[in-house]
C-alpha cells in the first residue's frame, strides 16, 4: 500500500466508526411494526434492540423492574444479538426485519432464524401493548368495533384471557383484525399473526419468562393484572386505524 492509500484509509476510518456507532446506537421507532436500519453501503443490516417506551419500573407492582430487566435486558436482548449472527453473510443479511419473518417462516432449515426475528418483532410489539395506568375504556372508535366483534369490551377481555391461559406452553394471546372483523387468536413459541395475513392490535405474552418472578405459576393472575391494569386501547387503536 502506498503513503496516500495509507492517508486515505486513516482519514476515512473516524467517519466510518462514526457511522457504525449510529447504527449501533440509535433505538427504533416504532407503530405497529419494529423495522431495521438500512445498510450502509454493501455493508449488512444490523437489528438493534429498540428503547423501552417507558422507565423500566413502569409497571410495577404488576410487573416489577426485576422482570422487566431479565426479560427485555436478557431475552429481549438475546434474540437481536442471535439474529444478528445467524444472518451474517446470508440472503437474509440486508432484509428489513418483516421481511426476514416472511422469508423465513414454514421453513425448517430456517427455523433459528425464524424464531429470532419473530421474537424480536413479538417483544416490541408487547412492550407497546402495555402502559402504565392502562385498562379502562378503549377509544371510541375501537371500542365500537370491539363491541361489534364481541358484543362488550369485558367479551373481549374474557377471550383474551381465555387464549393467554389456554395456551398450552410458551405463546402469545393476540386481538387482531381479520377483514372487517376483530377477533382473539393465540400463538405458540414465536409464531405471530403477520404469517397468517391477519392484523395484530396489541398482545400479551405468556412466556413464563415475561410473568414467572412476579407470580410463579399463576399466569391467571399475571393475565387478569395485564388486562385490568396495563393493556394499552391506545396503541391498539392506533394499529386498527393505520
Amino acid at each position: 500500500m502506498n503513503s496516500l492509500d495509507q492517508h486515505d484509509q486513516k482519514m476515512a476510518f473516524p467517519e466510518l466508526q462514526r457511522r457504525r456507532f449510529l447504527v449501533s446506537s440509535a433505538s427504533i421507532a416504532i407503530g405497529c411494526a419494529m423495522g431495521s436500519f438500512p445498510a450502509i453501503g454493501n455493508a449488512a443490516t444490523v437489528h438493534v434492540l429498540p428503547a423501552l417506551p417507558y422507565a423500566d419500573d413502569a409497571l410495577a407492582p404488576v410487573i416489577s423492574s426485576n422482570t422487566i430487566s431479565f426479560h427485555y435486558g436478557k431475552h429481549h436482548k438475546g434474540y437481536v444479538d442471535n439474529l444478528n449472527k445467524l444472518i451474517v453473510a446470508s440472503d437474509f443479511a440486508d432484509m428489513s426485519l418483516e421481511k426476514v419473518i416472511l422469508a423465513s417462516a414454514g421453513q425448517a432449515e430456517k427455523s433459528a432464524i425464524f424464531n429470532n426475528s419473530a421474537q424480536i418483532w413479538n417483544h416490541t410489539f408487547y412492550w407497546r401493548s402495555l402502559r402504565a395506568n392502562g385498562g379502562g375504556e378503549p377509544p371510541a372508535a375501537l371500542k365500537q368495533k370491539i363491541e361489534a366483534s364481541f358484543g362488550s369490551v369485558e367479551a373481549c377481555k374474557k377471550e383474551l384471557a381465555a387464549a393467554a391461559m389456554g395456551q398450552f406452553g410458551s405463546g402469545w394471546a393476540w386481538l387482531v383484525q381479520e377483514g372487517d372483523k376483530l377477533k382473539v387468536v393465540r400463538t405458540a413459541n414465536a409464531e405471530l399473526p403477520l404469517t397468517k395475513g391477519q392484523k395484530p392490535l396489541l398482545t400479551i405474552d405468556v412466556w413464563e419468562h415475561a410473568y414467572y418472578l412476579d407470580y410463579q405459576n399463576k399466569r391467571a393472575d399475571y393475565v387478569n393484572a395485564v388486562l385490568d391494569k396495563l393493556i394499552n386501547w391506545g396503541f391498539a387503536a392506533d394499529n386498527l386505524a393505520a
